[in-house]
């Protein structure tokens, strides 16, 4: 370098030196910046409806045309019109496995080899569900289910199919995702989730984040019934078999009380996970566990009938197999009957408390459910009469010291036990409202167990039946006290049930179109997510009462209620998860299940036009499927700016 280019670039380093120390030599007139404006944020938003769909085209199509006007914090407003955007379908080759692409859908046996059905197709799920799209250290992947498998690739119903299995083994995918600046999301890269450290998955229905950023599902367990005429709870052979067989490839035997438990999925920044079946938490036909902000409250969705309510509490936040305690809800009913949905005050059943190694300890131990309960079939001195996940009226006594067993691993039936309520039907999602401490329960049926007079050895719930369904909002308090009269150690113990008007589903004569339910109105409702910064709770159905079913958005200020998504005909509506900010966008989250699934009360002129149109907008594939039956989306709604919410 030139010396006397050396020379003043030091005497320039010296004189900012200098400078920056405010030196007596500076004279250098100082500058103090003109203040500035923060930019106003996204406060809140209202969503326009979308027209229920009106062409052959439109049925067959799921979308929106919805506009969202966002309010910001100066109060100004802004329209952002939504599209709803596919991420990948289930048939798409986006998963790697072993240094081969596979299909999204595809399911695994324990050795992460593809399962094959009979004609040596692969056997690839239909039914994305859940998903759960997290920002870990900045970076996003997103965990999906797959609920169970529908249809072989000839046509065949899975269940229908000679020399096959009524359900498989399920699975979940882990997808890297990439955001572009404009917001668009895309699938960097795709790994199925290997559950063999937990002996595999069983029918992943609903899930979301936890609020230590991890994904939690609930694992369905249907299996698990009374066989009436016997004095034995036994598992359907189709289920122990296809783990068994298909899973396991015969090398173990699959055991009923491994499945049927909340499970998580903590991904790593590196893409690596892992994965924890939680069976502190009890074991039931679990939509999901939603978990409260305090991270130590969950509440579960219960499905099917004569099915319960139950919470969990923590011992630790974030960190529930350090322990825990199971409650069930006792419903005490203050409404009259009627079809809008009674109402009540809920009281709480202790059923135990148990941490992840003890209760993992029980289920290793291969204990049976005679090892629980002594049962009978008729009234016997001493046993109790119990309804629960089936009609039968069971007489059953626990056996001494298997009240932890109990609690844990026969969850529903050792509530009814005690005395807690199991005549819900259906129920579903569950979401939470912090600010207002209230939390949603989605109930899709308000009939079965749910009616009055029964017949059970209970009448709790006691219903004229709706067969819309409806979304029940409860009240929630702390300092709460167990029918026992010890204190829960919660702030979200729910305390009292009710319908909102329009959460309420509204049956009709059929239309033109077969829907049995009024269309403005949300039928069966399912997946159900609230947003605190949008003040609004988000609910997708899974009805046969709707040809095309429906994701909606409630405004708990305002009570309008905005129809937002329409999906393809026959396909419910799945894996609805609110981002409310990622990169300075917001997200609506939602998959296709099952489409062309057609409705046994849908207009047959209709149905028949609909398959008509969707061979030619979709085709057949090599053996005459239509496509159409085998195709499912797994998406989201866009166009969002990030919304947050408004200050104190």
């Amino acid at each position: 370098m030139n010396k006397n280019i050396l020379a003043l670039a030091i005497a320039g380093v010296l004189s900012v030196g200098l400078a920056g120390c405010n030196s007596s030599d500076d004279t250098t007139a100082s500058t103090t910046p003109e203040p500035t404006t923060p930019a106003p944020t996204a406060t809140g938003v209202t969503f326009s409806a979308t027209p229920v769909a009106s062409t052959d085209a439109e049925h067959l199509t799921t979308y929106t045309k919805s506009v969202a006007t966002v309010t910001y914090s100066d109060g100004s407003t802004k329209d952002f019109p939504l599209t709803y955007n596919r991420l990948f379908k289930n048939t798409d080759q986006v998963a790697t496995v072993n240094g081969s692409k596979q299909a999204a859908g595809q399911l695994y046996d324990m050795d992460m080899k593809p399962i094959m059905d009979p004609n040596g197709a692969p056997v690839i799920a239909e039914t994305p569900d859940a998903n759960s799209l997290l920002n870990v250290d900045g970076n996003l992947f997103m965990v999906t289910h797959w609920e169970y498998d529908s249809i072989l690739a000839d046509g065949q119903k899975s269940y229908k199919a000679a020399g096959w299995y009524s359900r498989m083994p399920m699975e979940m995918s882990l997808s890297s995702i990439n955001q572009d600046k404009d917001g668009t999301l895309s699938v960097v890269s795709q790994q199925p989730v290997d559950f063999a450290s937990v002996k595999g998955g069983w029918i992943f229905c609903a899930g979301g984040p936890t609020p230590w950023n991890t994904h939690m599902g609930g694992e369905e367990d249907y299996d698990l019934y009374f066989v009436p005429g016997e004095k034995k709870y036994t598992t359907t052979a189709a289920g122990l078999k296809a783990l068994t067989e298909v899973y396991f490839n015969n090398t173990q035997t699959a055991n009923p009380y491994q499945y049927g438990f909340p499970v998580e999925v903590a991904v790593k920044k590196d893409g690596s996970y892992d994965v924890t079946k939680h069976y502190e938490m009890g074991r039931g036909t679990w939509e999901l566990a939603r978990w409260a902000a305090d991270g130590r409250t969950a509440i579960y969705g219960d499905d099917g009938a004569y099915a319960g309510l139950f919470m969990f509490v923590g011992d630790v936040a974030n960190n529930p197999k350090a322990g825990g305690t199971v409650y069930a809800a006792k419903w005490n009913q203050t409404s009259a009957d009627g079809a809008d949905g009674p109402g009540a005050n809920i009281s709480w059943v202790k059923l135990g408390h148990g941490t992840y190694d003890e209760i993992k300890a029980i289920v290793d131990s291969n204990i049976t459910i005679n090892d629980i309960f002594e049962i009978a079939l008729t009234d016997t001195p001493g046993y109790i009469p119990t309804r629960a996940g089936s009609a039968e009226t069971v007489w059953i006594k626990l056996k001494p010291g298997m009240e932890q067993a109990a609690a844990f691993l026969e969850t529903r039936r050792y509530a009814a036990y005690l005395g807690a309520t199991t005549e819900f039907t259906k129920g579903e999602g569950v979401a939470f409202n912090e600010k207002d401490k209230k939390m949603y329960y989605a109930i899709s049926y308000i009939q079965s167990s749910m009616l009055t007079n029964d017949g059970g050895p209970v009448d709790d719930i006691r219903a004229a039946g709706n067969a819309a369904g409806a979304t029940y909002t409860f009240d929630l308090a702390a300092n709460q006290k167990d029918t026992a009269g010890n204190p829960i150690n919660s702030a979200y113990v729910a305390t009292k049930a009710y319908v909102e008007p329009m959460l309420l589903g509204k049956p009709i004569v059929a239309d033109a179109n077969g829907n049995t339910a009024d269309v403005n109105f949300i039928a069966n409702t399912d997946n159900l997510f609230y947003s605190e910064p949008m003040r609004t709770l988000f609910v997708g159905e899974d009805s046969g009462n709707h040809v095309n079913n429906f994701v909606w958005a409630y405004n708990v200020d305002s009570q309008k209620l905005s129809r937002i998504l329409s999906t393809a005909a026959g396909a419910e509506a799945t894996g609805l998860q609110i981002v409310d900010d990622i990169g300075g966008y917001a997200y609506i989250m939602s998959n296709t299940q099952h489409q062309g699934d057609w409705i046994k009360s849908q207009d047959a002129n209709l149905t028949t036009k609909l398959k008509a149109e969707a061979e030619k907008l979709f085709g057949v594939n090599s053996v005459g499927t239509l496509n159409y039956y085998l195709q499912a989306d797994v998406g989201y709604i866009g166009g969002l700016p990030a919304i947050t919410a408004p200050k104190k």
